[in-house]
């Protein structure tokens, strides 16, 4: 009797061993983002590079459309992610409302700055993006491109402004949102940019193709997707505005109780190291650590021309931002 109660409890032991992770880092790991893909391949290449056991997937598409299957699938009892990585900040207030996320205090995040990460440890920013203006290197010269969002209001870039449907993209919604919540700006510019003939594309990455394709002269565009174009031989320049730049930081999430929780925790590790954030720099993002090496990039000017956005606002406004874009875009 004695060796048979002995047998179970290591029968036990064996089935509980099974239902926690290898701290090594065994299967595989769930990750839903907006990202551009060659962003997600290069921080997947490098990841299972240091957990060759885990297989690091990924839904990929623009942030509605992420979104939607968040909102489906919690609505259906949980997300099937282990990690979410959108583009706008305000959508993180939501999910942790919504009870979506999980708290988790990363070690890597001890070289991050506290403004990049909530206050209740429900995410952390992990990377950094800049919203300004994109223009054709082969149709305009550096000296002649728009350097302010009231530049493209010149008649002469009329027809010629081309940016994403904020319905789409959240880096986007969150540029949107930011002017329209500035004095200087508010409805009022968007109705003259609308005017000049600005025009929308469906997605962050064909706005910034049809500005490569000569389609556009110009356009509201993402700094890394940008450069991304750049490397690749496109003739895309990119302006860092020095006024009023759109900054955004993008945060990584847990997804409470998913599939594969310890092995999130080690993505979201990963994401967050020097060696996760050197991946991205080396891929045209920036970083939020503070120990990274960014040649070229002056993070500290771009921080002092980024305007302020009032995160729980454009959260609880988000749809009202979205109807005040399309009665003006889309009527």
């Amino acid at each position: 009797m004695k060796r048979f109660a002995a047998l179970l409890a290591l029968l036990a032991l064996s089935f509980a061993g099974a239902a926690y992770a290898d701290p090594s880092g065994t299967g595989k790991v769930m990750m839903y983002s907006s990202m551009q893909e060659d962003q997600l391949v290069a921080i997947k290449k490098g990841f299972e590079a240091k957990y060759p056991d885990i297989t690091l997937d990924y839904y990929f598409a623009g942030t509605g459309r992420v979104i939607t299957k968040i909102a489906t699938e919690n609505q259906a009892g949980q997300v099937a992610a282990d990690i979410l990585w959108v583009g706008d900040p305000a959508d993180y207030l939501s999910f942790k409302k919504e009870g979506i996320l999980a708290q988790y205090s990363s070690p890597e995040a001890a070289a991050i700055d506290a403004k990049f990460i909530d206050p209740d440890g429900y995410y952390t920013g992990a990377r950094m993006m800049n919203m300004g203006i994109g223009y054709n290197s082969d149709l305009i010269e550096p000296d002649e491109a728009p350097k302010s969002w009231n530049d493209l209001l010149d008649k002469k870039w009329e027809g010629q402004i081309v940016m994403t449907d904020p319905s789409s993209a959240g880096t986007t919604k969150y540029f949107v949102a930011a002017l329209l919540a500035d004095a200087n700006y508010g409805e009022e510019y968007f109705k003259k940019l609308r005017a000049n003939g600005c025009e929308l594309e469906s997605g962050t990455t064909a706005t910034h193709n049809q500005v490569a394709a000569s389609a556009y002269q110009v356009g509201i565009m993402l700094d890394y997707v940008s450069h991304n174009l750049q490397a690749q031989g496109s003739p895309i320049a990119f302006t860092y505005l020095p006024k009023d730049l759109v900054s955004i930081f993008s945060p990584i999430g847990l997804v409470k109780n998913s599939a594969n929780q310890e092995n999130g925790k080690l993505l979201y590790d990963f994401i967050l190291s020097k060696e996760g954030q050197e991946i991205l720099v080396k891929n045209n993002l920036l970083s939020v650590r503070n120990d990274v090496e960014m040649p070229g990039v002056d993070v500290e000017l771009i921080a002092k021309s980024a305007l302020t956005v009032d995160l729980e606002s454009l959260a609880a406004n988000s749809d009202k931002i979205l109807t005040t874009f399309d009665n003006i875009f889309k009527k």
